[in-house]
């Protein structure tokens, strides 16, 4: 990136952009305090380069016949809002202000850039997932020391969290959980999301520790219970074989109701949550009384693992009476 900054000057804190660029004006210098504004090529010195040495700054590079650009600039504009004042977002129309993007080479649109104390910090090209969007925002204030802020963004850093602990990246969401914790160490949906982090990691002593013994206003907390429910069954997938094993026992001997049992702790081990239930479900419904109904009960434990408002657990109830009150 030092590279492709070098035009703006990227080695010191008072670098100041090329003479291109043109004398700072048409803004006076209160404009930039706005969360979002229209930059310019000549008020860039004061609505980014100044005002990065505040808070970070995020310049949107677009264009009006842009599709894309569409796309991505309302997004942009909701987390910067959301964020409280932590950081400020300048979009700039390349067509009417082609010299800064000319200086930092954006050669397709979107193209957005962060800058702080004065300096380019980061960037990225394209509409981007929101995923991945909110994690450049969060990288950027965790470079700046902004931490997570609270109220809404509290709620879209749990949900970033959930979405990189879905997506295996368990290091990236246990980041995010510590975030929240150093802000707010009560906060038993942050403390139960580290511990299946750490079972997502395979770490299931340290998960059974934080589970085991967790702060006394967190030992009732629903999220801590599930977590706990997760590492039990965690814990119990350990003992069955591989997934493709018991798919070819299960097809060769439909009656082996272990082996399916097994199957659909296999299954969820590996995070292929809906196969696990109908087999479980396949299972109850063949014999529900096999082995003093562990089928059902597995299923019960499957249920405080989702949680109770999970559409998964709301359809599979649904599916579940209707087999055993045929």
């Amino acid at each position: 990136m030092k590279g492709l900054f070098s035009s703006l000057g990227a080695k010191g804190p008072a670098a100041k952009p090329a003479a291109a660029v043109g004398p700072v004006g048409g803004r006076p210098p209160g404009g930039a305090s706005d969360l979002v504004v229209e930059g310019s090529d000549r008020t860039f010195m004061v609505d980014v380069m100044e005002a990065s040495r505040t808070v970070p700054v995020i310049v949107d590079f677009w264009a009006t016949w842009c599709g894309p650009c569409k796309q991505l600039g309302p997004t942009l504009e909701k987390l910067v809002r959301g964020a409280k004042g932590a950081l400020k977002l300048v979009k700039i129309d390349i067509d009417r202000n082609p010299a800064i993007a000319g200086q930092l080479r954006v050669q397709s649109i979107p193209a957005v850039y962060a800058f702080y104390q004065g300096r380019p910090v980061d960037f990225f090209v394209g509409a981007l997932p929101d995923s991945q969007i909110k994690s450049f925002i969060d990288r950027l204030l965790k470079a700046a020391g902004g931490g997570v802020p609270g109220g809404d963004g509290l709620e879209e850093a749990l949900e970033e969290a959930q979405r990189m602990l879905d997506g295996g990246d368990a290091v990236t969401a246990s980041e995010i959980y510590n975030e929240i914790l150093a802000q707010e160490p009560a906060h038993g949906g942050a403390y139960a999301g580290l511990a299946r982090c750490l079972i997502a990691a395979g770490d299931f002593g340290r998960a059974r520790q934080m589970l085991e013994s967790p702060p006394e206003e967190m030992a009732k907390d629903k999220a801590v219970l599930a977590a706990r429910a997760a590492l039990e069954v965690a814990e119990q997938s350990l003992s069955v074989g591989p997934v493709q094993e018991l798919r070819a026992k299960v097809a060769e001997s439909p009656a082996d109701h272990q082996a399916r049992f097994d199957l659909a702790l296999a299954l969820f081990a590996d995070n292929q949550r809906e196969a696990a239930v109908d087999e479980l479900l396949e299972c109850i419904r063949r014999d529900r009384e096999w082995n003093e109904q562990a089928a059902r009960k597995q299923l019960v434990k499957f249920f405080e693992v989702f949680g109770a408002s999970d559409p998964l657990t709301v359809s599979s109830r649904r599916r579940l009476s209707s087999i055993l009150f045929s």
